[in-house]
């Protein structure tokens, strides 16, 4: 008799199912050949195999699925690549940046009333400061020949006529450090990508070929048009606009490619041989026929010559790149008040080159000083998966503009590091104001990865970038957020069987883990998330109490906050106002808990 097939149940994926499944498949089709279903048996073994082959399969076929989505996908490089989909730009080690106070001595004019500007040097950006725990580069040039900067008398005669001044002005500056590199590039080749050796790289500072061809980075090949700082040597107008933009047409340009591991470089197509030579075939001479032409003179289209043109711009060939990158490190990025009190490579310039080598030039050289007046902060941390998926969705349907709110934070999280990083953003609509008026409230990391208020050079940065995307009757007011420290004190009865010491630390650890992030602004805090991580806690038996404690004082935030007042009704969550953002800042000592 022939066999009656019995459909298969595709939905048995786990290993007892499908362990079942082949047992009552064997029992139907092989009654006379198969009987032993002992879990000694031979066959026994057999049937386990098959079905933990099947349940692994099934579990790593859901699970590459689930990879394959933004919303499902947990493995860190697959989020990031997924995120490069939506534009997201990956900005690799962190980088922070701040204003930095510089003084030099300089001897006085003839007539002891001033300074002698013969003597005021310029230092050039690119030059090198130090700090305890890093480097710091000066991003632009610091002119101490200002007639706004301060200045002081530092000596004075017998007679009371001054003999030297202290001059003092200010420069911005960004961590990390330089290092160079060099590749050897051959025949030509199409969209030729180049790894960089070095590690934590934050920016690509410049290309240059042996035959002295700079590259420009651009945001994408497509994109044949940059901007460039020029000095703004205009005397009447430098002191508010110490650089001049200049556009221009970039026909060598590239792309960067970041991930956890690698720096790459994408450079574009063409040649310079193709460059000059139109490859693109005319649309007319392939379908149309014109007036006094009754012929088709194309009759073959190659697509790939579409980006045969400088549109994606010449690619290096037979060459050697000399690539200028800056490094950073997470522990290198932060400075406290006062640390970047070093100069370690200073390039100075004067006005008039012939005093560059004379004794008062010198001496104005060497007794130059630095000192930061504010923290340098930003975000030292990387990334989360958390952080990626949540800046990628938002980012996506800004489109290069910002109108709503969600808009305005994603741009600020997409803000290039060289320009600074802020830790969280939240953006709210001013509801005092008539217009369409926007308050953003930021926050920053200190050296140790703990909240701090954001320096001013941060949101003039800030300031300047959201312009680009802004709608044109928007108005942004960059505040900053107010930093709330709290503790949680629990108590839980524990089971008798076991140490209740164990329990005491086992649910303090929970507790860390659980919180051990930086919450968002205005982010509610639930005492439930509290009551259930302390009840999964093995040898928990019941969570008693959960309190939370405002921390002021000392290493604390100065800031109060009225518990009860922020408290829901059922207590169930804490409320948090737009401006505020909770830190457990020290978990060791404000997660306190008693057994009973």
């Amino acid at each position: 008799m022939a066999k009656r097939n019995i459909p298969i149940r595709y939905t048995n994926r786990d290993f007892d199912s499908i362990r079942n499944e082949l047992v009552n498949y064997a029992k139907r089709y092989y009654p006379d050949t198969f009987r032993d279903f002992s879990e000694a048996s031979f066959g026994s073994l057999m049937i386990d195999t098959v079905a933990y082959v099947g349940d692994v399969m099934s579990f790593y076929l859901d699970y590459q699925v689930n990879e394959s989505f933004m919303d499902t996908a947990v493995e860190y490089d697959n989020v990031l690549r997924l995120a490069k989909q939506m534009g997201y730009k990956y900005k690799g080690a962190p980088s922070t940046t701040g204003m930095v106070t510089l003084y030099v001595i300089v001897p006085a004019n003839t007539t002891g009333l001033g300074p002698d500007t013969r003597y005021l040097p310029i230092l050039k950006r690119n030059t090198v400061l130090g700090s305890t725990g890093g480097s710091f580069i000066l991003t632009e040039d610091v002119r101490f020949d200002n007639p706004n900067n301060q200045m002081v008398a530092a000596q004075v005669s017998t007679s009371g006529v001054p003999t030297s001044y202290v001059v003092k002005a200010e420069g911005q500056i960004i961590s990390g450090q330089f290092g160079v590199e060099t590749v050897t590039v051959g025949a030509f080749e199409r969209f030729k990508k180049v790894s960089i050796n070095g590690s934590n790289i934050v920016e690509i500072v410049s290309v240059f070929d042996s035959e002295g061809n700079e590259y420009f980075e651009v945001e994408y090949l497509t994109h044949d048009v940059v901007y460039k700082a020029i000095p703004n040597n205009d005397a009447n107008t430098r002191d508010n606009a110490p650089s001049l933009v200049r556009p221009f047409i970039a026909t060598r340009r590239f792309t960067t490619e970041k991930d956890r591991n690698s720096t790459s470089l994408q450079f574009g197509y063409g040649s310079d041989s193709e460059i000059a030579t139109p490859t693109l075939a005319e649309p007319s001479n392939v379908v149309l026929q014109r007036h006094a032409k009754s012929y088709v003179s194309d009759t073959v289209f190659d697509p790939s010559d579409l980006v045969g043109t400088d549109k994606l711009g010449i690619g290096p060939e037979n060459t050697t790149l000399t690539i200028t990158y800056r490094s950073n490190t997470t522990n290198s990025s932060n400075a406290a008040v006062g640390d970047v009190n070093t100069v370690s490579s200073p390039i100075f310039e004067f006005n008039d080159p012939t005093i560059a080598t004379s004794a008062e030039a010198v001496t104005a050289i060497n007794s130059l000083e630095c000192y930061n007046e504010e923290p340098i902060v930003g975000s030292v941390a990387l990334p989360t998966t958390e952080d990626i998926r949540m800046q990628a969705m938002n980012l996506f349907p800004t489109q290069n503009r910002a109108v709503t709110s969600t808009d305005y934070e994603a741009i600020t999280y997409a803000m290039p590091s060289h320009f600074g990083a802020v830790k969280r953003c939240r953006v709210v609509r001013d509801q005092d104001s008539l217009k369409r008026n926007l308050n953003m409230y930021i926050i920053s990391e200190d050296t140790q990865g703990k909240l701090i208020q954001s320096n001013s050079a941060l949101k003039e940065n800030l300031k300047i970038w959201l312009n680009r995307y802004r709608m044109i009757n928007d108005t942004v007011d960059i505040l900053d957020a107010k930093i709330v420290n709290i503790g949680i004190e629990f108590e839980v009865v524990s089971s008798e069987e076991v140490n209740r010491y164990e329990v005491l630390d086992s649910t303090i650890e929970a507790l860390r883990a659980k919180f051990n992030r930086s919450m968002y602004i205005g982010e509610r805090f639930y005492i439930t998330d509290v009551f259930t991580e302390l009840n999964r806690v093995r040898g928990v038996v019941d969570t008693v109490s959960v309190k939370l404690v405002n921390k002021t004082g000392g290493n604390y935030s100065q800031s109060t906050f009225n518990i009860d007042k922020f408290m829901s009704l059922d207590g169930r969550y804490l409320s948090v106002p737009d401006n505020v953002i909770l830190e457990i800042k020290f978990p060791d000592i404000d997660i306190r808990g008693t057994v009973v």
